[in-house]
């Protein structure tokens, strides 16, 4: 799996240059927090840079399915994602950037020309990517004695006898406390 960059062409150094690009991502497996998603085909994306006159815009697109486990019962779980690309590549330094750009809004182009744009993909997916995973909205999960998947009914586990609210509560004994007034 290679590196995805772009190179800024020349033609694109004239202010309201704009160049467009295409192309696909492999990207086997990408996590986001707790969870691993496996794409089995790559990712596609588009991209159109963009001189503002003082940075390259890069705009576009980035679109797969992922793959992953439902959080609650495990299940495989299919996730069409589309996720949008964005960066902000200064065309001087630092020191020219503009008044209202905060410093993480922006990067400065390299003297190379090369823009990372897996980068930018990986971004893009990783807002994409539901902070829990489920295969429904209404997922049972699982039984957390025996394992068995709710969502195909209810298990043979007997229902625990309810516990004593005042078995773990340090607080029990002033229930019992008299006054004398």
């Amino acid at each position: 799996m290679g590196k995805l960059t772009l190179t800024v062409p020349y033609a694109l150094l004239t202010p309201a240059a704009t160049e467009s690009y295409e192309g696909t991502y492999d990207l086997p497996v990408f996590k986001a927090g707790p969870d691993l998603y496996e794409f089995k085909e790559p990712l596609a994306w588009t991209a159109v840079l963009t001189n503002t006159g003082d940075a390259i815009l890069v705009t576009g697109t980035v679109e797969g399915e992922a793959s992953t486990a439902c959080a609650r019962c495990l299940s495989p779980v299919a996730l069409p994602v589309t996720g949008d690309i964005e960066g902000y590549y200064l065309l001087g330094g630092e020191d020219e950037a503009p008044e209202d750009l905060d410093e993480d809004e922006f990067e400065v182009l390299p003297a190379d020309k090369v823009i990372d744009l897996e980068s930018l993909v990986r971004a893009a997916l990783l807002v994409e990517m539901p902070l829990v995973p489920l295969c429904r909205d209404d997922c049972a999960g699982l039984c957390p004695r025996c394992g068995h998947d709710l969502n195909d009914g209810p298990c043979d586990c007997k229902p625990e006898p309810p516990e004593d609210p005042d078995a773990n509560n340090p607080f029990a004994a002033l229930k019992n406390l008299t006054f004398d007034e």
